[in-house]
């Protein structure tokens, strides 16, 4: 599929900012830790804020015409899509109303805070579900059509944010720890979950051309692409990337997303070093921006069938 940044950002910083506003609840409705102590919360949950609208502003840019957006919220019944956009609206006033909360008692842990903060957060979570569900119903294109999409895209939300905490907490000068912990566990786990995925979607599967035309006992050639001109779906969908080139950059994803920050989070640990945890907190978006791009430029629609792809 085409890369287009816009989407890219849109599941990066969203994904990574719903990520952050869930870890917010949960440290602090279980006292995780000590908790969060309102400074702390308040640039928590101002992150979580600026980085779901940045996610949110850049998926208008990806509209044919932005000033129709409204409509993507009026199919919620059936639309993986309206139902991100109904909860990703939704999250702000909660989110914002724990802002507040926070910021006038500067009691992030009283019972009226931790009720808008567990809203929030389980709004960002439904948010970042759906998000995953609108690539991985799509049966037309096998290398999102699985469970392990929205695995995924929770798994990185979380390390995302968990990497923030941790490194909120270490410039803040207080004991981070167990923050450091949760966001190496977290990192760890989408390691292992994208060697999953990859794994998965490198097996030989799905459609043919000779499935697709019925014909399986005989030996199926193309003699002519299915359109003489291109289309939605070949300039979409049409997009190809060399193993070599493609293995490379999950190599480069890994260190970004996952060494660099297990080792600067360790520094971190070690020397109570912010300038560590800054590094981790960079290197880890940076990462998984990478793979974001991957995730797009891999998928194959089934369309390409008939224009010479004999796997998809």
């Amino acid at each position: 599929m085409h890369p287009a940044l816009a989407v890219i950002f849109l599941t990066l910083f969203s994904g990574g900012g719903f990520g952050l506003m869930a870890l917010v609840a949960i440290i602090n409705d279980l006292h995780i830790d000590g908790g969060l102590n309102p400074i702390q919360t308040l640039v928590a949950v101002i992150l979580s804020l600026i980085l779901v609208t940045i996610g949110m502003l850049s998926s208008t840019a990806h509209l044919a015409n932005p000033k129709n957006a409204w409509r993507a919220f009026t199919r919620w019944r059936t639309s993986w899509l309206a139902r991100e956009g109904v909860f990703a609206v939704l999250y702000y006033p909660f989110a914002f109303a724990y802002l507040v909360w926070t910021f006038v008692t500067g009691a992030p842990e009283s019972a009226v805070g931790l009720v808008l903060a567990s809203i929030a957060g389980l709004l960002g979570l439904a948010t970042i579900f759906c998000q995953g569900m609108i690539y991985a119903v799509l049966r037309t294109i096998r290398q999102w059509n699985t469970a392990l999409v929205p695995a995924n895209f929770y798994a990185m939300g979380l390390a995302i944010g968990a990497t923030l905490l941790a490194a909120i907490r270490v410039v803040t000068e207080e004991s981070a720890g167990v923050f450091i912990g949760i966001a190496i566990a977290l990192i760890a786990a989408v390691a292992v979950m994208k060697a999953i995925y990859y794994f998965w979607i490198a097996r030989p599967s799905g459609p043919t051309i000779r499935t697709a035309t019925g014909f399986n006992r005989f030996t199926v050639r193309i003699l002519d692409q299915g359109h003489t001109f291109g289309t939605f779906l070949t300039e979409e969908f049409g997009h190809t990337l060399a193993r070599d080139k493609a293995r490379a950059i999950k190599v480069m994803m890994y260190i970004f997303a996952v060494i660099v920050p297990i080792i600067a989070l360790a520094f971190a640990f070690a020397d109570q070093s912010a300038v560590a945890a800054v590094i981790a907190a960079i290197s880890i978006v940076f990462g998984i921006g990478v793979e974001r791009w991957l995730f797009f430029v891999e998928a194959q629609h089934v369309v390409n069938l008939y224009h010479g792809r004999q796997r998809c």
